[in-house]
């Protein structure tokens, strides 16, 4: 067991997390969830997500017989749906291929959706005790800072060098309190600003810290400027209450969630509303931004209140009205949901 790892196990016994929900029990399913999960999400908005989903579909053989619907719902508000629909087919994958539980072979296992090498070795490490390493983002920004690993992580050659040394750091016991305790280390001590170096148990060897590098350290990726584009959402709402909502196509953001319709602008809202209803008036609600990774998306919602369905465009797979009470079982854009809960009352004949 190298230097380093002997100091990291160390301090996550004194001053780790032993208490996530997905450690107790810490089996194969829980963990896969959480790390899915985890990718570009911090610990505190994933655990009551974490909770409610395994609370809901306990086992690996309830998520795959889950429909779509159910998953997305699940997973409304942490973004990156993608993450989810690969999670769904894994699953399904699993039982048709694997006897029903994820697969203890690492090439079998980093071959299913949206697993790659760093969730594999987790999952291995943590569920099983197998020696794998793991390079997520804090485990990159730990081992890039201690080793003093210049160019951006994301580049061939730099992540190269980062899972050489992660491997080389790995020890073969106590593995999986290793691999818990590196993640724990960058997410809370060697974090992406201010880093606590005087609380890391590593700062006397660390080259960043060694050299006031750790403001350097990751490097980031070269910037670009982020577009910003405009759409606007159109919200019809009927007599009932209920408002008119369209399943999104299979590619682009949110694909395959519940979503309002939109337009490029006032004029072709209009055109848009009088398509799927009767309507007499619209109110403009208040203007906001949602930032994707890629561009901000400018957002007009447009209300359209006292709607009559027409009677041409009917409940279907794709396009129905739902009412409000609904909306909780449906898997919707975290923006899109926000704004249909804040909805002003209807106004009164």
């Amino acid at each position: 067991m190298t230097i380093f790892a002997e100091a990291l196990l160390a301090w996550f016994d004194r001053h780790g997390r032993h208490d996530l929900p997905w450690q107790h029990p810490r089996d194969a399913y829980r963990v896969w969830l959480s790390e899915i999960m985890l990718q570009q999400t911090q610990v505190v908005t994933v655990i009551p997500y974490f909770q409610r989903f395994i609370e809901r579909l306990p086992a690996l053989g309830d998520l795959a017989a889950a429909d779509e619907d159910t998953v997305l719902a699940l997973w409304s508000g942490l973004g990156y749906y993608r993450r989810a629909r690969f999670l769904h087919k894994a699953a399904q994958l699993c039982i048709e291929r694997h006897g029903g539980e994820l697969p203890r072979e690492f090439d079998a296992l980093a071959a299913l959706p949206g697993i790659g090498r760093s969730t594999a070795g987790a999952i291995l490490a943590q569920a099983h005790g197998l020696r794998f390493p793991i390079l997520d983002g804090n485990v990159k920004r730990v081992l890039t800072r201690f080793h003093g690993i210049a160019g951006h992580p994301g580049e061939r050659e730099v992540e190269k060098q980062l899972w050489q040394r992660a491997d080389a750091h790995t020890p073969a016991r106590r593995t999986a309190d290793y691999t818990q305790a590196i993640m724990d280390l960058g997410a809370t001590v060697c974090v992406r600003t201010r880093p606590q170096c005087p609380a890391c148990p590593m700062h006397g060897e660390c080259v960043a810290h060694r050299d006031d590098l750790t403001g350097q350290l990751p490097t980031p990726k070269p910037g670009k400027a982020i577009p910003t584009r405009s759409t606007v959402m159109l919200i019809l709402r009927d007599d009932e209450g209920r408002v008119l909502l369209q399943r999104r196509g299979a590619q682009g953001v949110w694909s395959g969630l519940w979503s309002l319709p939109e337009a490029e602008n006032a004029d072709h809202a209009w055109r848009e509303a009088q398509r799927n209803a009767h309507i007499d008036d619209a109110q403009s609600l208040t203007p906001f931004i949602h930032v994707f990774s890629h561009y901000r998306l400018h957002i007009q919602p447009l209300l359209f209140d006292r709607a009559a369905p027409a009677l041409a465009i009917g409940d279907n797979d794709d396009r129905r009205w739902f009412a409000l009470a609904e909306l909780s079982a449906l898997g919707l854009p975290a923006p899109v949901r926000s704004l249909l809960t804040a909805l002003p009352e209807p106004i009164e004949p």
